[in-house]
């Protein structure tokens, strides 16, 4: 995982397949299941608003696929225009190549240049690439047009959010697996009072997960309150 470490990163040991809540998100979902696997499409194109699931199942492809055979990028573009394009080079020796946030750099010339001839070296040794941004491929401003057609080379997928009838056993289950125990009025507060997408969730219950071992206490209604009226 090269590229990865020279950005300083270790993907998220929670971020795993099995702790994706597909809701309507199941069709994609099998699609990067298959692509982490090597088999399917070997191009995906995923897409929808932050905090939707992107990175989450980018960081999951990479970590199912990853092995001392079939090494693994996760490049998080957003991070990586702090380090030019050059970062692109050789990643066409990665089993699998996952680029977040194309939205960062397109209609960045040398970028797209860059990304133009990686797509094209990809495909030559026939591996995989999983590609997220925040808006359908119609409405990227990419000014380089031969990119555009590469970028169309695989299924794209829009990520839906969870329907609100799930929410609240996702919130639950999203904890369980952090050894929490979630009272059901605690987590309905939340779900009131916060963003209700997901990756917000995650990040907040791993907040509580601190906060509840430094104040020894569980996650009752009024901790909760507490803890959400400090970040007020």
């Amino acid at each position: 995982m090269s590229r990865q470490l020279a950005l300083g990163l270790a993907l998220h040991p929670a971020l795993s397949f099995d702790s994706f809540i597909p809701g309507p998100n199941g069709e994609a979902l099998d699609a990067v299941r298959r692509l982490a696997a090597g088999a399917g499409e070997p191009y995906l194109y995923l897409w929808g608003p932050s905090g939707i699931g992107k990175s989450h199942l980018l960081q999951a492809a990479c970590a199912a696929a990853h092995s001392p055979a079939r090494p693994v990028a996760y490049l998080p573009l957003a991070e990586a225009l702090n380090f030019g394009p050059d970062l692109f080079q050789d990643l066409e020796t990665m089993a699998l190549v996952c680029l977040d946030d194309l939205h960062c750099l397109a209609g960045q010339a040398p970028w797209e240049e860059a990304l133009f001839d990686l797509y094209n070296r990809i495909r030559e040794v026939d591996a995989g690439l999983l590609v997220s941004a925040d808006r359908p491929l119609a409405q990227l401003p990419t000014r380089l047009p031969d990119l555009a057609s590469r970028l169309a080379w695989g299924p794209s997928y829009q990520l839906q959010p969870l329907p609100d009838a799930e929410l609240l056993p996702a919130l639950t289950r999203l904890a369980a697996e952090r050894g929490l125990r979630l009272p059901a009025d605690s987590a309905q507060y939340i779900l009131r009072r916060c963003p209700r997408d997901l990756g917000y969730l995650q990040g907040l219950l791993e907040r509580l997960d601190r906060a509840s071992l430094a104040a020894q206490r569980r996650l009752t209604l009024p901790f909760v309150r507490e803890q959400l009226r400090r970040r007020e």
